[in-house]
This record gives structure tokens, sequence and C-alpha cells, in this order.
């Protein structure tokens, strides 16, 4: 069983932003940390752990996790663990912006249990900060890094967005350059999507800026590739590389279609074949659980053809694909003659070059 938390509060919501935030001056931590808490006592006696009541991985995304005090982090981390124990050695991973990380914080972090940091630093140029609406600067990135590693975090991973509007004239290799420079020991590397309802999106709406154009996109995409592997980095799932023996766990779980449970506004949770998300924005997930009804939003029990379509799509997203046999045969010769595709072992995996048509190509065997 894994576990994730989302912690839903931000000092400034980012210009290419769609995910459940709240923005706020000051952060309500405390009761926030006493209605997650609330939530999970009502899983605590789930059938859905069965013979496995201990947790594999715990991951606080969000948002912004690192606004809150280490010791609220410790808290949830000891509360949870109490009631299902949390497996020695198990991945536990904090996303922090680079301006919320200094010594003394990312020490409160590792003494509470965790041990693996993902840092929000998206690109070293100012200009391109600015425009994102990150709340950091370009200098804050190598202190952060050099906070987190004096404090003991041995797993570090890097993000950065690739594939931004041309008029930006966004330098990427040097950005790929400044990240490769602090040493990490994962990356990773997300391409810009345009999402409805956005900063960005509005922006497009009234003329102000342009999508990157596709061959753009495809270009940052496999010289990404080109540069990381050649860097010593394996690129092990469509936008995430690791150095040997750093893969994300948590993340590999959810393409393993391992079970997993989600705490938070808008968190969703995974359980065999049942979907269930909860209540999106915070104040509505406060109010649920200050009446002591229920925050699940919708529930979904998944048919055998949609299961089949979620092992096809998570399967193919990783590098090590899927078994021969699980793979309609139709257009397999087709797309390995294309270089999209290989066969190795009696496993079918997509080459990079695939992974850019992923959506189409599941669609065509769905």
């Amino acid at each position: 069983m894994h576990l994730y938390i989302h912690v839903p509060f931000c000092a400034r919501r980012c210009s290419y932003c769609d995910f459940a935030i709240a923005v706020r001056r000051n952060v309500p931590a405390a009761l926030y940390v006493q209605r997650v808490l609330e939530e999970w006592a009502t899983w605590e006696e789930h059938p859905a752990w069965g013979d496995s009541p201990t947790l594999d991985t715990v991951y606080f995304g969000g948002g912004t996790p690192s606004l809150l005090e280490p010791e609220l982090i410790g808290k949830l981390l000891e509360t949870v663990g109490r009631s299902h124990g949390i497996v020695s050695g198990a991945e536990i991973t904090l996303e922090a912006n680079p301006d919320d990380v200094d010594v003394k914080r990312a020490a409160s972090w590792r003494a509470a249990g965790v041990n693996r940091v993902s840092l929000g630093v998206q690109s070293f140029e100012p200009l391109v900060l600015r425009w994102m609406h990150r709340t950091h600067t370009r200098e804050q990135v190598p202190a952060a890094v050099a906070a987190l590693r004096k404090a003991g975090i041995e797993n570090l991973s890097l993000d950065l967005i690739f594939g931004l509007p041309s008029e930006l004239e966004r330098n990427w290799e040097a950005d790929l350059a400044g990240a490769l420079a602090l040493t990490p020991d994962h990356l990773s590397i997300y391409g810009l999507t345009v999402e409805s309802h956005t900063t960005l999106m509005h922006w497009i709406e009234r003329g102000e800026t342009r999508p990157a154009p596709e061959s753009g996109f495809v270009e940052q995409f496999l010289a990404t590739h080109d540069r990381l592997s050649e860097s010593g980095f394996d690129h092990y799932e469509v936008s995430n590389y690791a150095r040997p023996g750093y893969r994300a766990a948590h993340n590999s779980a959810y393409w393993r279609r391992a079970p997993y449970v989600g705490l938070g506004p808008s968190a969703h949770s995974g359980l065999g074949n049942e979907r269930r998300w909860n209540l999106r924005e915070w104040a509505a997930y406060d109010s649920a659980l200050e009446r002591g009804e229920s925050v699940i939003a919708g529930r979904e029990l998944l048919t055998q053809s949609a299961l089949r379509l979620e092992e096809l799509y998570l399967g193919l997203r990783t590098t090590e694909g899927l078994p021969e046999p699980t793979v309609p045969a139709g257009p397999v010769n087709g797309w390995i003659d294309a270089g999209w595709m290989e066969r190795e072992r009696g496993r079918l995996r997509l080459t990079p070059e695939g992974w850019l048509r992923l959506d189409a190509l599941v669609a065509e065997i769905a």
C-alpha cells in the first residue's frame, strides 16, 4: 500500500497551474493536519488493507508541502505509522520550493522521516521564472540543494519544464546543464501543457502568447533524452530520469497499478478496480469534515475493458513496457519498423519517439 497526502496551499498560483490549490498568505497548517488525520481515521479499518497493513511509500505533494511546519509533517508520519506501520527504509518524499528550504528546515524534515525531496526548480532563467509566476530566484536553487545535502537528504529530485513559448527565447540546454551541475539523483522533465482556466490559457486567448510549436517540443524532448542518457541517467518513464538505484518508488507504484490511498483535497485513491476521489477545494473539504461528513466526491468501479486500457497505458509509459502477449499484435510490427517500439526478451516497450505518440498508439490498440 502507498500513501499520497495532498497539501493544497501555495503562496502564489503559477501561470500554467490547474491543480487544486488554495493561495494563502497565512496557511492554516494545524487545521489542515487535523482534517487530514480525521480523514485518515476513516481508512484505518478499510478492508483494502487486507494482508498488507503497512505503507511502502509516503508522498507529500501539492500545492506546496514545504509550507507546512516540519513538526506537522512529523505528526502526520507518526500518526499514520502508528496505525499502519511504515516499512523500514520506505521512500518518504516531500515536494518543496527552493525558497522554502534552509538547513534548519531541511534537517527538521529529515528528522521527521523525510528521506527524499522533489525540488520544484522549473528553470534557472529569471525571465522564465517571472513568466511562470514562480516565487523563487535562480540563486535560491543551489542554496536549497546545498542545504538539503547538508541535512542528509541523499535522494534529491529536480523538476524542470520544457516546451515553453518561443518568444521567451528560453535556453533549454543551459537549464539542463544547470540542473546537472547540481548532481541530482533524479530529474522529472515535464512538457508544458495548456490547461483550461489557467493564466496561461487566458494569455493565449488574448493573443498575448502562443504555445510552443510541436516541432520545438519534440526536439527538446529527444535532445533531453540524449543529454541525460549520456550523463548516466536512466530514462525509465516518459517524464522521469534516474541515476542507478534512484527511481521514484512511489510514482513507480502508480505505473504498476499498486494500491494507494490519497488524503487531502482532490486526492485520488486506487484500490483494485475501484477509483475514488475527494472534494477538490480546501474549503469544501474542511467544511465536510467539520460536519462529520464524507469527503469523497465520487467513485468508479472500472470494467475489465477499462482496467485493460489502464494497464496498457501505464505499462507503456515505462521502459519495462509490457509482456508481448498482453499487447494486441495488429500494429506492433509496424510500430517497430517505424522506430516507435522495441521487442526485447518477450517484452514490448516504446522508444522515446514512441512515447511522443503514447496517447495515439494506445488508442489504436485499446
